[in-house]
């Protein structure tokens, strides 16, 4: 089972930056993509797809992320990285990284919380999470 090591969360205050790093060892990258999720309100929330990355570089962003964070990769390393500046409290959330096949269906921006877990549907790998805290 592949596992991936997340790391980079902790508290900041608003408009602070933060980044975060997720490596998945072993984890061939030439054809998956690699994102981010996050969960707020202490998992009772659903998982909201805040970005990814493919193996070709293109990449997404969650609409009120967008000109804030950054996602890049570096696929020699097996490693993703997010960068978010200008952090608000209402970033404050769990972020969990995730891997899923290039290949089709695309990523669900929304995935539904059972029991505080989100339900992973078609991802490869999903992380433990690291938290985020923005204090006003």
């Amino acid at each position: 089972e592949v596992q991936v090591v997340e790391s980079g969360g902790g508290s900041v205050r608003a408009g602070g930056s933060l980044r975060l790093s997720c490596t998945a060892p072993g984890f061939r990258l030439d054809d998956s993509d690699m994102g981010w999720y996050r969960q707020a309100s202490g998992g009772a929330d659903d998982c909201e797809l805040v970005s990814y990355i493919s193996s070709r570089s293109t990449s997404y962003y969650k609409d009120s992320v967008k000109g804030r964070f950054t996602i890049s990769q570096d696929i020699a390393k097996n490693t993703v990285y997010l960068q978010m500046d200008r952090l608000k409290p209402e970033d404050t959330a769990v972020y969990h990284c995730a891997i899923k096949s290039a290949t089709p269906p695309p990523w669900s921006e929304r995935l539904q919380s059972r029991g505080g877990n989100c339900l992973t549907g078609n991802l490869e790998v999903w992380g433990q999470g690291t938290l985020v805290t923005v204090v006003s």
